[in-house]
């Protein structure tokens, strides 16, 4: 990588990461969470990442989305099995209520995961594409140990950016406005998850905060030591062509997604308290399908598990 490019690139990404003044209720929530995360925790917690659909627009009446970054299970969990859950099958996910100031209850889904999880799913050549698809999107940071782990979100974070603009480039198209790329991209990586969102999901996620994703794209192609200059129509062409190395690279990651996607999902059921009715309530809020438990689906939730999935895949709320 270009060094030059990559340092330009995390400065952006930690300006984007700055709490603003005038917080939304849900950032208000998210660090009103984090302010919880870490008394209960202390100096295990290296960094709280807030980002998703409920940053986006402030609402916090929705399910926040955080991402914990701890320095070790044993530092960071107490009881051995959450430990053991975490090392063999990142990220353990929990619901956490909590209280803001002046907005009453706020709640949140928590994804846990050690700096060593993180920085590995940050790679181009990982085969788990959840951790740099979702932190490419714009995040803020709303708890930092110290200097020195905001500095390291911020590399994180341009990490992210610069891996996404990799796949980008090998998936191809081959010469586009950045639009372009990132509707592509986003298409992909959502097809290499067990989504419950409707189709064109992702293109929402570029439309949502343009200016991040095509601003950044030139100085993210240039950390890979790609062409960033644009044509006279705003159309880039990184000058790498995909190739079906990266094609069968990437039907690799399709393959071994959505299963991968499953055993998280069958995982929080089971460990994650009402952890049934947070997956019911997931899927509704983002195909439209209603998804009723029964008292005897919310106690045994792996052996109810085929089915419910099965009657999603009949009406299509699952790809």
């Amino acid at each position: 990588m270009s060094g030059t490019a990559q340092a330009a690139l995390a400065a952006r990404v930690a300006a984007e990461m700055a709490v603003p003044e005038a917080p939304s209720p849900a950032m208000a929530g998210a660090l009103a969470l984090a302010r919880d995360i870490v008394a209960e925790h202390g100096g295990a917690v290296r960094a709280v990442l807030f980002y998703g659909s409920c940053r986006r627009t402030g609402d916090a009446s929705g399910l926040l989305d955080l991402y914990v970054v701890h320095d070790g299970q044993r530092a960071f969990h107490r009881r051995w099995l959450p430990a053991l859950l975490n090392a063999a099958l990142p990220p353990n996910v929990m619901q956490r209520v909590g209280r803001a100031e002046g907005m009453g209850e706020v709640r949140a889904k928590v994804a846990v995961l050690s700096r060593r999880q993180f920085e590995r799913r940050l790679r181009p050549g990982t085969l788990d594409t959840t951790i740099w698809a979702r932190f490419c999107q714009p995040t803020t940071l709303v708890y930092a140990r110290d200097a020195e782990a905001a500095a390291w979100a911020a590399d994180a974070g341009a990490r992210a950016f610069a891996t996404a603009a990799l796949w980008a480039v090998r998936l191809g198209p081959r010469r586009a406005a950045p639009a372009g790329f990132w509707q592509a991209l986003f298409a992909k990586t959502y097809g290499a998850e067990l989504r419950t969102e409707r189709q064109g999901r992702g293109n929402s996620i570029h439309e949502a905060a343009p200016e991040w994703f095509d601003g950044n794209l030139p100085l993210a192609f240039a950390a890979q030591g790609l062409d960033a200059t644009p044509d006279a129509e705003g159309r880039l062409t990184p000058g790498l062509a995909p190739s079906w190395r990266h094609g069968a690279g990437w039907a690799l990651r399709r393959w071994l997604g959505k299963p991968l996607n499953v055993a998280r999902l069958v995982k929080a059921a089971f460990t994650f308290e009402g952890g049934a009715d947070y997956l019911a309530w997931k899927i509704e809020r983002h195909s439209g399908e209603a998804l009723a438990l029964t008292d005897w689906q919310r106690r045994h939730p792996i052996l109810a598990a085929p089915r419910l999935l099965w009657r999603l895949l009949r009406r299509g709320a699952v790809r």
